[in-house]
């Protein structure tokens, strides 16, 4: 799966939030941002090209939706994460996070509890 850069990323956030969407929408949803229309129209028609999404026309109007899930893309850039610096381990991910003590270990428990009733 392709890589989002930053801007693509916190457009598709949008999309994935809203599921459908005009330019407009996209617009409004960031308000703060000081990107002009055209660049948040560039940066929309690109993720067309990558596959992200797609629209649905209506005369001039278009509507935009994700073809891939926030789900899936998360998934896949976790793998490529976890590959990347950490030997494609999770375990060493879960050891650095514990040592860097951004996971403490009743965290930990709380996880495993988790997935362990998911379990069953």
């Amino acid at each position: 799966m392709k890589k989002l850069t930053t801007a693509e990323e916190e457009i598709m956030q949008v999309i994935w939030e809203k599921q459908k969407c005009l330019l407009s929408d996209i617009i409004d949803f960031l308000g703060k941002q000081d990107a002009p229309t055209s660049t948040i129209s560039s940066i929309v028609r690109i993720l067309v090209k990558k596959g992200f999404i797609d629209y649905k026309a209506y005369g001039r109007t278009y509507e935009y939706y994700p073809l891939i899930s926030k789900k899936d893309y998360t998934d896949a850039s976790l793998h490529t994460f976890v590959n990347s610096y950490f030997d494609g381990s999770m375990k060493n991910l879960v050891s650095f996070l514990i040592e860097a003590k951004d996971l403490d270990t009743k965290e930990l428990n709380d996880l495993l509890k988790h997935y362990k009733r998911e379990e069953e």
